[in-house]
Formats: C-alpha cells, sequence, structure tokens
C-alpha cells in the first residue's frame, strides 16, 4: 500500500492509548521476554513533499516499565537496569529523516537510557493515514530497531551453569504508533 505523503505533512501528537513501545529481550539463552511502558508523549513534525525535513520526540517514563511480572518488573526498574529513581525518563530525538521506499523510512535519532546517548537507526513503516468517527485525523507507523543494552551502561547480569547469561544484550525495540493531527 502506498499512502499519498502530502496527507502525512503537519504536527502529530502521539496517542499513547492506541500506541506501544515495547521490547524483546532474550531470557536463559532460550526464550524471549517482553515487556513495554505505558506512559509515554511524542511529537512528529512530518513534511510529506520532503520527508527529509521531518522530525520526531519521544520522551518515556521508565517507572511505568511493564512486563505483567510484577518481580521482574521491580528488578527492571531497580538500580540494576533502568534505575528509575535516578533516570526517570527515556529519550529518542530524531536527527534525519530518510525515505527508503513508497511507505518505508529511516529514523535516526538520539537514544538516551541510562543517562548515555547513541544514535540509533529506526525502520519505519508507514501504514496509512484516515480519518476517525470523531473527526480527528489519524495517522499509523510501524517501527523496529536493535540496541545493545551494554552500549547504554546496562550490563547486570548471571552467567548460566551451562554457559551463555541470563539477558541477552541485544534488545529488539518495537513501535506500533498511531497519532493525531493537531490543527
Amino acid at each position: 500500500m502506498s499512502t499519498d505523503l502530502a496527507a502525512t505533512t503537519g504536527t502529530w501528537q502521539i496517542d499513547p492509548t492506541h500506541s506501544t513501545i515495547g521490547f524483546v529481550a532474550r531470557h536463559a539463552m532460550i526464550a524471549k521476554v517482553r515487556g513495554g511502558f505505558t506512559e509515554f508523549t511524542g511529537t512528529l513534525n512530518l513534511d510529506g513533499a520532503d520527508p527529509a525535513k521531518s522530525s520526531a520526540v519521544l520522551t518515556i517514563v521508565t517507572s511505568s516499565f511493564t512486563s505483567s511480572n510484577d518481580d521482574r518488573d521491580a528488578h527492571v526498574k531497580s538500580a540494576d537496569f533502568l534505575d528509575v529513581e535516578q533516570f526517570p525518563t527515556l529519550t529518542f530525538t530524531s536527527t534525519a529523516v530518510t525515505q527508503k521506499g513508497d511507505d518505508d523510512f529511516i529514523v535516526t535519532g538520539d537514544l538516551t537510557i541510562h543517562g548515555v546517548t547513541k544514535t540509533v537507526d529506526v525502520k519505519f513503516e508507514l501504514l496509512g493515514v484516515n480519518q476517525d468517527p470523531w473527526g480527528n485525523t489519524r495517522i499509523g507507523f510501524e517501527g523496529k530497531a536493535e540496541i545493545s543494552r551494554k552500549e547504554f551502561g546496562l550490563v547486570w547480569n548471571v552467567a548460566l551453569e551451562t554457559g551463555g547469561v541470563l539477558v541477552g544484550d541485544t534488545i529488539k525495540l518495537e513501535l506500533d504508533v498511531e497519532a493525531v493531527k493537531q490543527a
């Protein structure tokens, strides 16, 4: 599907009730654990005529982390990982947008986790622009990226007797973003 990019032009606020900011991590070298954040805000300034002029800013509240397991959530929020007391937010600020196909984009930006900022490329697919029953114009994107948690100072781990470690280094980020066009 190819979206008319002119329809994307404008300022958009991320709708957290219809968006998911999540991740997947390896556990014990054999399984995947999924989690995400429930509190976040973001603004997209999109230029459909020249997507390279587009930008995005995302702020995530670290204490909103959830993986549907209270013990794991408490550990991830602790100083061993996110240290939500010292680092209450994660941020992403775009520095470049590159169109890779009709509806495919690479959004490069500065991701700050645990007080460490690294450049990250996020692959986004534009899913479309539509009007909801209440007259709001909405846009949808699906995004994916991979990061090394160690590069952000998240180094806690336990060696396994059979080899390997309890928590994998590669974290797969998954973003399902729905945003509402601002007047």
